[in-house]
């Protein structure tokens, strides 16, 4: 099975290769192969043996584009796409706002007969699902494009979603799922350790997932990688919008999400002297602790309000969400509080596409109201003091997480041992700490002892990046303030 979804992959990619001579780029091609992709599977299920009646309207079937050469090739794809776009439900999913940026009808044409050579849907779900994963990991690579934002580690991914032991027929959620990696590590989770049947099988394949993206291009990556892993229906599992504005009108028994990055959300005005200005988007909502303009305190407080009651979650949070005072402050008293917040794992660096990035993961559990705080111990593990990795020479694997996975004990996490990267802290030392500051560590960090066995340059390099660009943040942070003052 590797080696062929490998062959495949390889053999798109080279061609991909091609295309980027005329100025296409890595993202752009992996756009017009899902275009392509669901346009010639669409057709193959009106065939034999399932003969399904096509959710394509006719002028616009892959038949009619894989009949067309040269200049009417290329009219009749951008007009499909137009078309499709304007679709409902997952055609409307794929083809939002698609273009054609294979300007080169020869080259296009080239790229529609090695589609055409392949019958996708007989090939074996986990394959597609490969071929699918291993182009957005090369997409992700392209550090030039921006599309490794979308990508979690994969290994990091796994470790949540094993801690974390979804159930049939539970409802899981990502209100910022990009190409949909949780969807599909919790997928497989399910499939390999349950004997599921007819019905948890279909309710697996139409009712367990439910995304939010706000980004168009991630989202068709996203409906379209769940759709190669028979994840979906014609009503797409996946929702374009920001899922901030408004309160979750439905609730969901397991959340799992690496929310995007960056601390502040502003957009440009244009005032009455025609001078643009930065205005703060803040979202007022009753279900909100507190207002604020960081992204990623909002993020927290609006995955607590799409929980269930004793539902779960983990969220990939920046570390100024531990520390932040002000509405940082008040969030993590309130969520101390109303949930039980019992582990937090602290990442290392190295780990993310997005450069300077130091994060953690809180793992926690809505509950219903009542007098006493939920949370009562928070159990810490630090996987970031000592440990060095790089995307390419020494990335993050699941081997590395397995001690956090053993600590953790998802068996029942209440019987727990410390160790020495594992600590608890009880609630009542945690509601004394300044601003109630998560931002915890015990650890001697050797490389300031150690002169001798110092890590390489260019991982010291990286590190002295980062802090430097959570200083200027904090600096910025700083001046924002102060003119508003």
């Amino acid at each position: 099975m590797a080696s062929e979804s490998s062959a495949l992959v390889q053999k798109l990619w080279n061609y991909c290769n091609v295309l980027r001579d005329d100025g296409v780029s890595y993202g752009d091609y992996v756009e017009q192969l899902t275009y392509l992709l669901f346009l010639k599977m669409a057709d193959e299920h009106t065939k034999p043996p399932f003969n399904e009646p096509s959710t394509i309207p006719d002028e616009y079937s892959w038949e009619e584009l894989a009949s067309k050469e040269g200049d009417a090739l290329e009219i009749h794809y951008r007009h499909t796409l137009e078309a499709l776009g304007k679709e409902h439900g997952l055609l409307g999913v794929i083809f939002r706002k698609s273009q054609n940026k294979i300007q080169d009808p020869a080259k296009l044409r080239r790229l529609v007969e090695l589609i055409g050579k392949e019958t996708w849907v007989g090939l074996d779900m986990d394959v597609k699902g490969e071929i699918y994963e291993g182009l957005l990991q090369k997409n992700a690579e392209d550090t030039k494009s921006g599309a490794g934002q979308y990508f979690t580690p994969r290994a990091l991914i796994q470790a949540m979603v094993e801690v974390t032991v979804p159930k049939p027929c539970q409802t899981i959620a990502d209100p910022a799922c990009g190409t949909g990696g949780f969807f599909l590590a919790e997928r497989d989770y399910l499939v390999k350790n349950y004997q599921l049947d007819r019905e948890q099988s279909v309710y697996l394949k139409e009712k367990t997932f439910h995304g939010t993206e706000i980004v168009d291009s991630a989202a068709r990556l996203c409906a379209m990688n769940l759709y190669l892993h028979g994840i979906g229906t014609d009503k797409s599992p996946v929702n374009v919008a920001d899922s901030l504005l408004s309160e979750p009108k439905e609730h969901y028994d397991l959340v799992l999400t690496n929310p995007p990055f960056g601390k502040k959300s502003s957009y440009t005005v244009i005032n009455g002297d025609g001078k643009a200005e930065k205005d703060k988007q803040t979202y007022e909502r009753d279900d909100f602790w507190a207002t604020t303009s960081n992204k990623q305190l909002n993020f927290l407080q609006h995955v607590r309000s799409m929980l269930k009651i004793n539902g779960k979650a983990a969220v990939v949070v920046p570390d100024n969400v531990l520390f932040e005072g002000g509405a940082g402050e008040a969030i993590r008293r309130k969520l101390l509080t109303e949930c039980d917040v019992h582990t937090l794992l602290r990442l290392p660096t190295g780990i993310f596409y997005a450069q300077g990035v130091k994060a953690n993961v809180v793992f926690f559990e809505r509950k219903a109201g009542r007098e006493e705080p939920w949370t009562d111990t928070l159990w810490i593990y630090d996987l970031r003091t000592n440990k060095h990795f790089t995307l390419k020479e020494s990335p993050l694997s699941l081997d590395d997480l397995t001690n956090f996975i053993e600590c953790y004990n998802p068996e029942n996490r209440h019987e727990r041992k410390e160790t020495e990267q594992f600590k608890p802290y009880q609630y009542a030392d945690l509601i004394k700490r300044d601003k109630v500051s998560l931002d915890i560590f015990w650890i001697k960090d050797e490389s300031l002892e150690d002169t001798e066995n110092l890590p390489e340059p260019d991982i010291i390099a990286g590190e002295i990046a980062e802090n430097l660009q959570t200083a200027i943040e904090q600096f910025g942070e700083i001046y924002e303030s102060l003119k508003e003052e």
